[in-house]
């Protein structure tokens, strides 16, 4: 059996000449959890090319969604982001990650903290109804340079709570937390300044995060992950995995090239 899925690209968005995202078919043996990664790419001179991408579609849909950047030098991005329908595209058959409800213990609220890309596993994780029934609140700050790399925003601000199907999960439970750094916009600044100063639990209306009441989930750009690891480990909370659940979690593994 080959390690690969071929799927075919069945549709393309650009979001910004930075960003865009795609859905493929999804072959019905593949399964995964919500808020896992594949490997994803092409084959380039006979020999597939690839990267982490985490699935931005939830498990229960009958495509796979992925988001990414456009960098003209990567390896595979360059060639990525120039995919057209009817395209072949390699999957894994391997998901993998910790951004998962299993490596967390129960708690009230549950924060995603994403910069730029690293919002795609949370695009699962908050159209999975098992994320609500989990946690009373869920929280997802996405932090980008430009308004127009706020990918998904009518989706989480606006598409989710009208949902037939999601309306009833999300409805007084989910909190979208959009923030620019380069524009002016609603909210502005760092997601790690924001928390720091307890201005994004302020602006929410919630207590300061605790690791009594809430669990948090990372993934993003590496000087991000960083800094809030040592925020909130500063603040008490421990890093969970599938062998010992806890307080947060963090995803090293999303796609940078």
């Amino acid at each position: 059996m080959s390690a690969f899925f071929i799927e075919t690209i069945t549709s393309v968005h650009h979001w910004t000449h930075r960003l865009f995202s795609f859905r493929t078919t999804r072959d019905p043996s593949f399964r995964f959890v919500n808020g896992q990664f594949v490997m994803i790419g092409l084959e380039v001179d006979g020999k597939p090319l690839l990267r982490a991408y985490s699935m931005a579609s939830a498990n229960h849909e009958t495509f796979l969604e992925f988001l990414s950047i456009k960098v003209p030098e990567g390896p595979l991005t360059s060639r990525l982001q120039h995919v057209k329908i009817g395209d072949k595209l390699l999957v894994g058959r391997k998901p993998t990650g910790t951004l998962v409800h299993d490596n967390l213990v129960p708690g009230g609220r549950l924060y995603m903290f994403g910069t730029g890309t690293g919002l795609a596993p949370f695009m699962s994780l908050v159209q999975d109804p098992e994320t609500y029934e989990k946690f009373d609140k869920v929280i997802i700050v996405h932090g980008v340079r430009d308004v127009a790399e706020l990918a998904y925003r009518d989706l989480l601000s606006r598409d989710l709570a009208a949902d037939e199907t999601m309306g009833e999960f999300v409805a007084g439970k989910l909190l979208y937390y959009p923030t620019v750094t380069r524009e002016a916009f609603e909210h502005t600044g760092r997601v790690t300044d924001l928390v720091r100063s307890k201005k994004l639990t302020d602006d929410l209306g919630l207590p300061p995060l605790s690791p009594v009441e809430d669990r948090v989930m990372l993934c993003g750009s590496p000087a991000m992950l960083a800094e809030m690891r040592q925020i909130v480990e500063g603040l008490g909370f421990e890093e969970g995995s599938a062998n010992a659940p806890a307080t947060f979690v963090i995803e090293k593994a999303f796609v940078e090239k």
